[in-house]
């Protein structure tokens, strides 16, 4: 008589927030399916669903609450994880029938929360988990979370409390991970914490074996060894500690791509000192110049805050002055916004909204601007990239300048012969405020690895 294989129960997740809560979304994914859950993308096969929620900001927290409003709704069976399990008595209060709430990055515990609403049923036959894990991205790239926590104090971010303080992950533990993703498929590493330049600094930079020599749990020998492993590496949330200079070199070399993402928040030293953050913004303007000196094609990105209590029209106008100077190629622009439990909450002089408003445009614009420049002048120029859609006669991708989801992308003419994730040579021949367009370079393009 053949054997009856039991149905497994099914786990539906909504993932919200910044990539960090990605990637624990599909860590908690690939423990599920290796104890023999199946997911389900919708409300209605599924016998429970997470809701991997985000707490930083208020309007974060609605929108939290509203995914959790939602699939109870929808399903009835929900456990609530990530960074507003901290709130745990209002989430019930609110919603009484959730089943379970944990926090961020308790990974053990959310699984076993899942086990306990909807047991596993695990047989052999079907049982098999991919080396790489689940991704909840495409194949060809993937976030690769470095470091938990992070031990800065800014006064209006409340991560630390959320998250605690940096602990950073065994260097050779991340690079086998970075070696499975890539071995899966995956063309570009985003590297992510919450603080990626002070990796390292809880395991006091200490060495491990690897490849028959050692790497220290440092961010300079981490991305030297990561770029050996992927043909794309990214680093994201890169605070400007004086080591960073260290891996411009890399980046001119090609083993880390020429990209930085550095939340500078603010330019007036008033303003920087409120949000406790260091106030070296003449010096910044120095080291931008020398990391163009030594890499010419590097792309600086960052995100700023307009409106912070205190902030005066001269604080701002010096903010927008900065800008002219940094010329930096990617900025995101935030209004601030109390989150509670930060201590920005009790500054004095808080700005009237109408002023955010007013200055959010006016930095958007300084800003656009700037981009729109920046990508004119690289009309004419041969570029690498890399292919995250492909239509029937065209695709979309990006150049080493642009993240996913946050950046630019660049749109290519006949292009219907590319596959997503290849690397190809593409000539750009127009440019707006934001993407660039082109087509691959010579009859085919060439591609690379």
């Amino acid at each position: 008589m053949a054997t009856k294989l039991p149905s497994p129960s099914r786990v539906g997740m909504v993932s919200l927030g910044c990539p960090k809560n990605l990637v624990d979304s599909e860590r908690i994914l690939t423990q599920l399916r290796a104890d023999g859950y199946q997911m389900s993308p919708d409300y209605a096969g599924a016998d429970v669903v997470l809701v991997n929620t985000c707490g930083f900001l208020d309007s974060a927290k609605e929108e939290s609450l509203e995914a959790i409003g939602e699939a109870i709704a929808e399903n009835g069976r929900v456990i609530v994880t990530g960074c507003m399990g901290k709130e745990a008595e209002m989430i019930r209060a609110r919603f009484p029938n959730v089943l379970a709430i944990t926090g961020a990055h308790e990974y053990e515990q959310v699984v076993e929360a899942v086990h306990e609403a909807a047991p596993a049923s695990i047989s052999p036959y079907v049982d098999l988990i991919p080396d790489a894990g689940l991704k909840l991205t495409p194949r060809h790239y993937s976030y690769l979370k470095i470091s938990e926590g992070c031990n800065h104090r800014c006064s209006f971010c409340i991560i630390p409390s959320l998250r605690g303080d940096l602990v950073s992950r065994r260097p050779d533990a991340i690079l086998r991970e970075a070696e499975k993703l890539v071995a899966a498929g995956t063309k570009e590493l985003l590297v992510i914490s919450q603080d990626t330049s002070a990796y390292g600094v809880d395991l006091r930079h200490k060495a491990w074996p690897w490849k028959g020599a050692e790497v220290r749990s440092h961010m300079t020998d981490l991305a030297r060894e990561l770029g050996r492993i992927a043909p794309w590496v990214r680093l994201h949330y890169v605070y400007p500690y004086p080591h960073v200079d260290q891996v411009i070199p890399l980046m001119a070399d090609g083993l880390v791509l020429p990209y930085l993402d550095i939340p500078f928040q603010h330019a007036s030293r008033a303003v920087l000192k409120a949000m406790k953050r260091p106030a070296n913004e003449a010096k910044v303007l120095e080291r931008i110049r020398s990391w163009r000196e030594i890499c010419p094609d590097i792309a600086i990105r960052s995100t700023f805050v307009v409106g912070f209590p205190g902030e005066t029209e001269d604080d701002f106008r010096y903010l927008l002055d900065w800008l002219d100077e940094a010329q930096l190629d990617r900025v995101g622009a935030f209004r601030f916004e109390p989150v509670e439990g930060a201590a920005a909450n009790t500054l004095p002089d808080p700005v009237p909204e109408t002023v955010k408003e007013e200055r959010y445009a006016r930095i958007m614009e300084k800003t656009a601007a700037i981009s729109a420049a920046k990508l004119q002048a690289k009309i004419g120029r041969t570029m690498d990239v890399i292919i995250d859609a492909v239509g029937e006669d065209g695709a979309t991708g990006r150049s080493y300048a642009d993240a996913p989801d946050i950046d630019g992308e660049v749109h290519l003419r006949d292009a219907g012969h590319l596959a997503i994730g290849d690397i190809v040579s593409v000539a750009i021949e127009d440019a707006d405020e934001h993407d660039l367009f082109g087509a691959p370079a010579g009859a085919e393009g060439q591609l690379h690895a």
